[in-house]
């Protein structure tokens, strides 16, 4: 089965993220923080797909896809920011480390299912 990482310090969204994920058949695993997505992503090498916050505490979004890339050196997971953050600069920022896409929140499940699907495939 399908496992996507949904990363964000809010267990509202977290919750609203996981449940339309699970109704669309994929199987939702959560991390608090980008620290916590990092130690996610190594114990379960079989997801594909990370949904993540930019602004976290610990360790933000774009520093761990940054941490994915270098550290862990992981070049196939997919990642996607879902976040309030649209500078410019911080997509160019995210664009550097791989991040293949950028929501803007409030999170629309059914605009960006069929996406989800492709990049959790």
């Amino acid at each position: 089965m399908t496992q996507v990482l949904v990363v964000d310090d809010s267990s509202t969204v977290r919750n609203e993220v996981c449940a339309f994920l699970k109704d669309a058949g994929l199987v939702a695993i959560t991390a608090v923080d980008g620290r916590d997505g990092l130690d996610k992503l190594r114990a379960n090498p079989s997801i594909k797909l990370v949904v993540s916050d930019v602004n976290m505490p610990n360790m933000d979004g774009l520093t761990m896809a940054e941490k994915i890339r270098g550290e862990l050196r992981n070049a196939v997971v997919n990642i996607i920011m879902l976040t309030t953050e649209n500078s410019p600069s911080i997509k160019e920022r995210g664009k550097a480390a791989g991040v293949k896409g950028w929501i803007v929140k409030p999170f629309n499940g059914p605009a960006v299912i069929s996406t989800f699907k492709k990049l959790a495939a």
